[in-house]
């Protein structure tokens, strides 16, 4: 039997998941990684995505975060994340009406600083609506 990791992912509101996992991939600044059990220690910032956490053969969950930090150390993986969706959670034709809201919003902005948040919210819901397409078709 495999060694199994240690994962944690942590919301402001709550922890989301706490589990021994096969395998977790996390969507950092830099690109994707996966950590298995006894990754090397590692720290980064997280992009908006999808974690998808690997339980075993048959267990898979996924569960978008809006940013955060993730570490890896001896003891497994924790993620520390602004905003964590379950992906049961996100309803695609729900995603398609705030991105076009989200349009709109950039559209009318008045100031630099309101279109720069406006901006960031339609690319964060495009990366849900990315990562719920990629999803769909694994």
């Amino acid at each position: 039997m495999a060694d199994k990791l240690k994962f944690e992912l942590v919301s402001p509101e709550r922890v989301i998941l706490s589990a021994d996992v096969d395998m977790v991939t996390v969507p950092g600044k830099e690109g994707e990684f996966g950590v298995f059990a006894h990754h090397a220690p590692l720290m980064t910032a997280l992009k908006p995505g999808m974690v998808d956490v690997q339980g075993d053969e048959k267990s898979r969950t996924r569960i978008f975060v809006r940013g955060g930090f993730a570490e890896v150390t001896a003891a497994g993986l924790t993620v520390l994340a602004e905003e964590a969706i379950e992906e049961e959670d996100l309803n695609p034709d729900v995603i398609a009406r705030q991105i076009a809201d989200a349009e709109e919003d950039v559209a009318d902005a008045k100031d630099d600083a309101t279109r720069q948040r406006a901006q960031e919210a339609l690319e964060s819901l495009r990366e849900i609506e990315r990562s719920l397409a990629v999803g769909s078709r694994q």
